[in-house]
């Protein structure tokens, strides 16, 4: 019977275990970290492709709403510019009116301040009273 004389001590088994447990250990972290980069490359071509896309849609809306801000700004340039063409017109008629009649307009001023004074004294004495 031939046995094996070549067998090793527990003092050189504990060293190996460790060195392959060690070995397996960096193994596994070069995968993880290839894992972590191919994942990261992957999320920024992502990215890239999303502000890519993105980029143009932003411009349309950003052109679309300067445009609707101008209109908005003409629009409102435009009925400004017809209130004061109309209250120019009113205030036209208003003063040939006083031209062609001065009596009956003297007459309509004073019975309109005469209803603004009994409209103050009613709002006023029933301020009173409260």
């Amino acid at each position: 019977m031939d046995t094996d004389t070549t067998s090793t001590s527990p003092g050189q088994t504990g060293p190996n275990v460790v060195n392959k447990v060690a070995d397996n250990a960096s193994e596994a972290l070069r995968s993880t970290q290839g894992a972590a980069n191919t994942a990261f490359d992957k999320l920024s071509a992502g990215v890239e492709s999303a502000r890519d896309r993105a980029a143009p849609a932003l411009d349309r809306l950003s052109q679309q709403a300067e445009e609707l801000a101008r209109r908005s700004i003409d629009t409102v340039r435009e009925r400004s510019a017809l209130l004061r063409e109309k209250a120019v017109q009113l205030s036209d008629a208003t003063t040939g009116r006083i031209r062609d009649e001065p009596l009956k307009a003297m007459l309509i001023a004073a019975a309109t301040g005469a209803a603004l004074m009994a409209l103050l004294t009613l709002l006023s004495r029933s301020g009173d009273r409260r």
